[in-house]
């Protein structure tokens, strides 16, 4: 099998009303990526995921540094495909960011031929090892943008369709404002209901650790995301100084900074993101190593889902999957499914990833 063709999109899709964190309101997701085409006739779709701007980059560097050193390929060296592309043309300029999530959706387009070459759906093929139904928690909890009513309405709502785990956002100017909207979905939802906080990066060192402090009498199963990605040593202190286990991953773009963090205690959670690592392959990779360590896997949901779905399937480490419902009918020929608070598993062969033909009319904009 040889691949004969590639071609880029980016999808702009909205999300209905608006969602705030503390870095930013979203209204509309960019899903950039590209379709690999194959001489067997089979097509492989793979994307990465922005909040409304950057897309064109990602493409841009679909275009003018991946798709050309694709063509004439066998996708079944999946592996070697992609430390090619990673020590190619985009080396020298990135290694993280935007060239990183481009391999992201390359790869993950070749895992969606492998896997329906072999008529299989994804975790199958990869040795599914997990039981049916995959456990899940809400992210769609406690946005920012939310009042203190509306947060209580949201996860007694959530509770009541049989959600036991939600997240919400944390990271205002004052953290004792923080502290009373967890204490007050706290509150309502008891303490039979698994709760997160995702601050977005949004502290220092010296905010973090005072927001930890007036956070930890709720139980929390963890504190995400509390600062800059990059910063190690900050996050190994604040470990130090809470007993709240610090959660990250969606900001972190190589095997190698997450094998520091490992190493350094840093992280208790470990949020790998598909789209964000470079694909599936490294991914797999990240997971193992936080299985070494005896650490848990619960992925950032920068692809709705739809992979990650597959994937965690295939470790012994997983605990959660992140969802974020934010529309009633998604983009995806195969959207994925929740009942009573789980994911249900994929039966079809292939990824997830391929988009309905009326996104691509209605939504593609490159």
């Amino acid at each position: 099998m040889k691949i004969t063709a590639a071609e880029s999109f980016v999808l702009r899709v909205p999300i209905g009303s608006g969602i705030a964190d503390s870095m930013q309101f979203v209204t509309q997701l960019e899903f950039a990526g590209l379709t690999i085409r194959t001489d067997a006739g089979i097509t492989g779709t793979g994307y990465t995921v922005t909040v409304g701007h950057g897309g064109a980059v990602i493409q841009k560097v679909i275009d003018t540094l991946l798709i050309d050193d694709l063509v004439g390929k066998d996708p079944r060296n999946v592996r070697e495909i992609w430390q090619q592309l990673y020590f190619g043309k985009s080396h020298w300029i990135g290694r993280a960011g935007a060239t990183t999530m481009a391999q992201a959706a390359t790869d993950i387009a070749l895992w969606d031929i492998n896997a329906k070459a072999a008529g299989l759906p994804l975790w199958q093929l990869l040795g599914g090892a997990r039981p049916a139904d995959i456990p899940i928690y809400n992210t769609h909890a406690g946005w920012l943008n939310y009042s203190i009513d509306q947060l209580r309405e949201e996860a007694l709502k959530l509770t009541d369709q049989g959600y036991t785990a939600l997240k919400m956002k944390v990271g205002l100017a004052d953290s004792r404002e923080d502290q009373r909207r967890v204490e007050a979905v706290r509150k309502v939802i008891g303490d039979g209901v698994l709760l997160m906080v995702d601050a977005n990066q949004k502290w220092d060192l010296m905010q973090a650790s005072h927001a930890a402090r007036l956070l930890e009498d709720m139980d929390l199963a963890w504190l995400e995301e509390p600062l800059h990605p990059d910063d190690i040593r900050s996050h190994r202190v604040l470990s130090q100084r809470t007993s709240i286990p610090i959660a990250l991953g969606e900001h972190v773009y190589t095997t190698h900074a997450f094998r520091d963090y490992i190493e350094n205690n840093a992280v208790a959670v470990v949020q790998v993101d598909v789209c964000r690592i470079g694909g599936i392959t490294p991914w797999l990779e990240v997971a193992a190593m936080a299985n070494a360590f005896n650490l848990r896997v619960c992925p950032h949901a920068g692809d709705l889902m739809q992979v990650h779905q597959h994937i965690v399937k295939v470790i012994p480490n997983h605990w959660l999957l992140e969802v974020i419902p934010i529309w009633e009918q998604g983009p995806f020929k195969h959207q994925i499914r929740l009942k009573d608070g789980k994911c249900l598993t994929p039966t079809e062969p292939g990824a997830s990833t391929e988009f309905t033909s009326r996104a691509f009319e209605q939504f593609r904009v490159s």
